[in-house]
């Protein structure tokens, strides 16, 4: 899932601008589930602005609502006269969301509150971990179900360097485990270190969006409309 951070309150403060009447909007998914963005985040954040601007005196009113998703448009349109309502909407799910709203209504400011920063997994109660980085060219099949993209601290697809240590540290931090020690006795576990032996080709980063923003189509899923060619 895609994992988020709130952006500091001055910060937030700050890119509100001259805008009095606030929508404080919460997504239901991803954000939520990593306590950054959903309703009872939504609750806190909007608690903490109000207070803010009645310490620096400034007049602004901030409303409150959660949707399922930001990022699908059926549900941004059923809350689309509430949008238009307000002078700006202050977005608390990732950037995919607020770029869904930013594009359907491109005349109000919709805001970051939160910072988009990696795909990842829980691993204990407050604790999330990067898992991906989608590169667009997964390899986990021959990694033991391991992303060495994301795992190796250098990003290294033949590893592993030689800083590992003997205890499998890397040496960018002696906290983080290295990603190939992790691929090695994974494959080992499976019987699978062969693989582990073949050099692999250097990866396609075009992949990854460095030829522009990324479009996927499913030609089976696409539904043809009235007009089109």
């Amino acid at each position: 899932m895609i994992i988020g951070q709130r952006k500091p309150i001055d910060e937030i403060m700050g890119i509100l601008e001259e805008n009095k009447k606030i929508l404080v909007l919460g997504c239901g998914t991803c954000v939520t589930v990593c306590s950054a963005g959903g309703e009872k985040e939504v609750g806190i954040l909007s608690s903490a602005l109000r207070m803010k601007s009645q310490i620096e005196n400034v007049e602004i009113t901030f409303d409150e609502n959660t949707i399922e998703r930001q990022c699908e448009k059926e549900f941004v349109d059923a809350i689309k006269k509430e949008i238009e309502d307000h002078d700006a909407v202050l977005s608390m799910a990732c950037g995919v969301g607020v770029q869904t709203i930013a594009d359907m209504f491109p005349h109000k400011m919709i805001l970051p509150a939160l910072n988009t920063t990696f795909m990842g997994m829980p691993k204990e109660q407050g604790i999330w971990v990067e898992n991906c980085r989608a590169c667009g060219n997964c390899r986990l099949h021959l990694t033991g179900g391991i992303c060495p993209v994301t795992r190796c601290s250098k990003n290294l697809l033949n590893g592993p360097c030689g800083g590992t240590t003997s205890e499998g540290k890397c040496e960018v931090d002696k906290d983080i485990d290295c990603g190939w020690y992790l691929v090695y006795y994974r494959l080992k576990e499976q019987d699978k270190l062969s693989i582990f032996e073949e050099i692999q080709p250097p990866n396609d980063w075009r992949a990854a969006g460095h030829k522009g923003p990324r479009k996927i189509i499913r030609e089976d899923l696409v539904i043809e409309r009235e007009g089109d060619a």
